[in-house]
Formats: structure tokens, sequence, C-alpha cells
């Protein structure tokens, strides 16, 4: 038997619950309890292997504290329509890939908190300059 992937939209749906979820500071278990699940079933929801029904994602959402929108934005549809019949062009999938990391959730929330403009510059540039190392000793 040939296991079917994931549907895109299930995928990006379950990695903003992922995210908001590490950014509240909760785990799977607590949000499970929230919603009457298994921690199990609250990861299958995150990796897009099970569909949230319509129900359930406002449930999920009002747990989260976020409009049910929160949970589209960006999303592989090119996010939500504007009101105009177009649509806002989808963030790069790397970033929210990044943002859903515990490790990048944590490097923005500190980055963010540093108001000095140009020691945030400096930040920047001097992680681009490790990249771009790291990128040369790699080829």
């Amino acid at each position: 038997m040939s296991t079917k992937a994931p549907n895109p939209v299930d995928k990006y749906v379950g990695s903003r619950v992922r995210m908001r979820r590490i950014m509240l500071g909760m785990s799977q278990e607590k949000l499970g309890e929230a919603l009457g699940l298994t921690f199990q079933q609250v990861q299958k929801y995150e990796k897009g292997t099970n569909r949230v029904g319509a129900s359930r994602i406002q449930q999920i959402a009002e747990v989260l504290q976020v409009p049910v929108s929160f949970l589209f934005e960006g999303g592989p549809s090119g996010g939500l329509a504007n009101g105009n019949g177009f649509s806002e062009a989808p963030s790069p999938s790397y970033v929210s890939d990044f943002l859903a990391t515990s490790e990048g959730l944590a490097l923005t929330r500190a980055f963010t908190k540093i108001t000095d403009a140009k020691l945030r510059r400096s930040i920047v540039d001097l992680v681009e300059r490790i990249a771009a190392r790291e990128a040369d000793e790699t080829n």
C-alpha cells in the first residue's frame, strides 16, 4: 500500500500551528489537552499528515489566540484574497520553515529586542559573512 503525500495546504497550516504554539511556549501535550486530543494527534496536524476540520481549525485558533486567517496567511494557495480579487504574494517557505524551529524563533525574539539599528545591521552583516564562509567551505 502506498502512502499519500500530505497536501501542501495541510502541511502549511500545520507549520503555522507549530510556529504559533512554539511562540507561546506551549508543548504539544498542552495544546492537545486544550483541544481534547493526544499530543500524537497534534503532531500529525503539525506535519500535515492528518487534515484539520473547520471546527477544529476554529478551536486551534482560539487556543493559540490568533484569528483563523493567521493559519493560512502566506500559504501555498498564494495567501488570502485581499478583497479586490488579488492575493498577497506568499512569503518564501524558508522563512516559515525557519520560524517553525525553536532556534529560529529564539533568534527572532532576541533580534527584535535589539533597538539599536546599527547594531542590528552589524549582526546581519556578521551572519551573512559566516554564511558566505560556510558556503565557500562546502564548495
